[in-house]
């Protein structure tokens, strides 16, 4: 068995958000090759869902975009509304972001030895 160990996901990825609506997507762009098949592997909509049910998802949906080492992740029903309706501090949703890059991965320790620390 292979010794892995839990990191969070910006070590393997950086990210974006926009909105439309009630709608926020996430873009997730994999540092290289190998951290993209841990993504596809672990970073799931049933994950990605769970990981955001503090914000009530309607609906998730992963699109993986093949040759670009990338996936966009659309939550539906994450932003209370929209910009207009929202009374949160973040009617763009523009920290769910940030908050999807601390979600933990396993990876090979190998890797992780070799993975950029950058703050989160």
């Amino acid at each position: 068995m292979m010794n892995t160990v839990d990191v969070p996901l910006y070590r393997l990825a950086h990210s974006r958000s926009g909105d439309k609506g009630d709608i926020s997507n996430l873009s997730l762009i994999a540092w290289d090759a190998e951290c993209h098949a841990i993504l596809l592997d672990q970073v799931t909509e049933a994950r990605v869902a769970e990981w955001f049910a503090y914000r009530r998802p309607v609906r998730v949906t992963r699109y993986v975009l093949t040759g670009l080492e990338a996936m966009n992740f659309v939550l539906e029903g994450v932003l209370d509304g929209g910009v207009n309706d929202a009374l949160n501090l973040d009617a763009h949703g523009k920290s769910l972001s940030f908050h999807l890059l601390d979600l933990p991965v396993a990876v090979p320790a190998a890797l992780a030895a070799r993975l950029p620390d950058v703050p989160g």
